[in-house]
């Protein structure tokens, strides 16, 4: 037999003993949390569990395994590290026999992807109930119909207590995400942080449906009245949840999304949303959506009245709720929709010189995609004493196994093919840079996002940003004219213009790593400087 043959056997033999149980209920899960202990009940009904040492993802300790059919097409590097097939193989047979003396191994069968004509079946076997819970939770429920006839397609396997010996092993700590597209498996050991288990389908997700001449895009996305469909990408504190999540509109998806000839689909089931001083006043439809079945991961609870401290920190600050999609209100069911009428990238820019809401051209819109800028601010991490430039390419670039330019190229295709209207806008700084200006007015950027989503924006009077060629509409209902112009609200312009080429140059430096991408995207899309 071969190796994928092996591999095969080698599961078939483990889902077949007694210690294994399939598809139970949200309640059977819960009980076999509360039972095993591996967490408790709070006042809402939602299980929380810990994670210990790892409260986060482990970059570093991601890999793909290079053989035949990725070594030409991965793009290899520090975030996608390649591993051999003989690593991959040691380990897998090492967790295997490792599952097999467990008391207990929860399996869950469901679906990635809401559209079914390109949904793609998984698997996702846990040494945990907890973990078997999030699953439920976050990837596509099937129907009893669906689970008769359901077959794997990609199956992850997850047993955090199964410490990797970096030694013998060939990894660089106890802990390792290892994708195989040739044996379609995800193998998972040393973490017990659940979202691993979500990332890991959204990396094999954004390999799988480019091959389909599908994008797969990091984002949220919701849908208005008339079925106009609108995309959010943005990295963490740029208000995409917020944003997207709108009274007037229906929320298709909050993360994950493909786009295909038919429209747009959600990837995903469910939320993993943060919840770091989360609170109803705020964002009442995440705080309202964590209710029975729902796990909270890392969140403090209040060990007499079990009610959830939000503001408390103390075991990270990376604190999430898993929830269905079914829970939030104003939501489309079936998680699809039609073609975009409009893009939005998100950035809080802390130097306070981009502008709050500017138009792109194709070109620029494929320059800011593949940029994926935003900032860090003072404080948020050690060493951060002013605000740091970041930029990940295409909003999502860890979970990228493709060159960026795939989907940069998709993008621009789609763009051109749907007559999609694309705007950058800045939810950061405005009047100068973090410290001494002030953060945008969110009902400013409310009443410009709605402007853009309605049309209002397609053919108005602009004016030209001249270091980074940006289209700034000059009157938009409900936002003072000057601050649509980023330069009219800082007290001294030469200093607004010094900051502008500052970030222009970062722009600028970090498009260098781009070797394959045409030259007219960085003329035509990038700083003029």
């Amino acid at each position: 037999m071969n190796s994928v043959e092996v591999s095969s056997e080698l599961l078939t033999d483990l889902l077949k003993g007694e210690n294994v149980f399939k598809n139970l209920s949200v309640p059977g899960l819960v009980e076999k949390v509360l039972n095993r202990k591996e967490g408790i009940l709070t006042s809402t009904g939602a299980v929380r569990a810990t994670t210990g040492k790892y409260t986060g993802r482990s970059p570093k300790d991601k890999y793909i395994v290079e053989d035949f059919s990725t070594k030409d097409k991965i793009d290899w590097g520090s975030v996608n590290e390649p591993i051999s097939e003989t690593v991959f193989d040691n380990l897998y047979s090492k967790v295997i026999d490792y599952l097999k003396n467990k008391d207990e191994l929860f399996v869950f069968n469901g679906y990635a992807g809401a559209d079914k004509k390109v949904r793609m079946p998984i698997q996702v076997i846990n040494e945990y109930a907890w973990h078997s819970l999030f699953a439920h939770q976050l990837f596509i429920r099937p129907t009893e119909e669906e689970l008769l006839s359901h077959e794997a397609e990609f199956t992850v396997i997850s047993a955090p207590t199964f410490k990797a010996n970096p030694e013998i092993d060939g990894t660089h700590s106890e802990t390792f995400i290892i994708i195989s597209f040739e044996k379609r498996t995800v193998l998972i050991g040393g973490t017990e942080y659940a979202g691993e288990m979500k990332k890991s389908i959204f990396s094999v997700m954004n390999y799988v449906l480019p091959e389909n001449n599908i994008l797969s895009m990091h984002c949220s996305a919701n849908v208005g009245q008339e079925g106009d469909v609108a995309l959010f990408f943005g990295l963490s504190g740029t208000g995409k949840t917020t944003l997207s999540a709108d009274p007037k509109r229906r929320l298709i998806g909050d993360d994950e999304h493909g786009w295909s000839s038919s429209g747009v689909f959600n990837i995903e089931g469910g939320c993993y949303a943060k919840c770091i001083n989360l609170s109803r006043e705020k964002e009442p439809q995440i705080f309202d959506a964590i209710r029975f079945g729902s796990v909270l991961e890392n969140v403090v609870i209040d060990e007499h009245t079990r009610i959830a401290n939000y503001d408390d920190g103390t075991l990270t600050e990376n604190t999430r709720a898993a929830y269905q999609i079914d829970n939030i209100d104003n939501i489309v069911i079936p998680s699809i929709a039609g073609h975009p009428n409009t893009i939005v990238f998100l950035t809080a820019d802390a130097f306070g010189v981009l502008p709050p809401i500017s138009k792109l051209t194709k070109e620029q819109a494929m320059y800011h995609f593949l940029s994926g800028y935003t900032s860090k601010l003072a404080g948020t991490e050690r060493g951060i004493t002013s605000p740091q430039a970041t930029f990940s390419t295409c909003f999502g670039s860890p979970f990228l196994p493709l060159p960026a330019t795939v989907y940069a190229e998709m993008l621009g295709r789609k763009i051109d093919e749907h007559d999609v209207q694309v705007f950058l806008v800045n939810t950061g700084w405005t009047g100068g840079e973090y410290g001494v200006g002030n953060r945008m007015k969110l009902s400013y950027t409310r009443a410009m996002v709605q402007a853009a989503l309605e049309g209002e924006l397609n053919h108005v009077e602009t004016v030209k940003n001249d270091i980074f060629g940006l289209e700034i509409p000059i009157h938009i209902a409900g936002v003072p004219d000057d601050v649509l112009q980023p330069s009219k609200t800082w007290a001294d312009q030469s200093t607004y213009y010094v900051k502008a080429k500052e970030l222009a140059m970062k722009f600028k430096e970090n498009f260098k790593k781009f070797k394959d991408v045409p030259t007219e995207i960085e003329k035509l899309g990038g700083p003029r400087i």
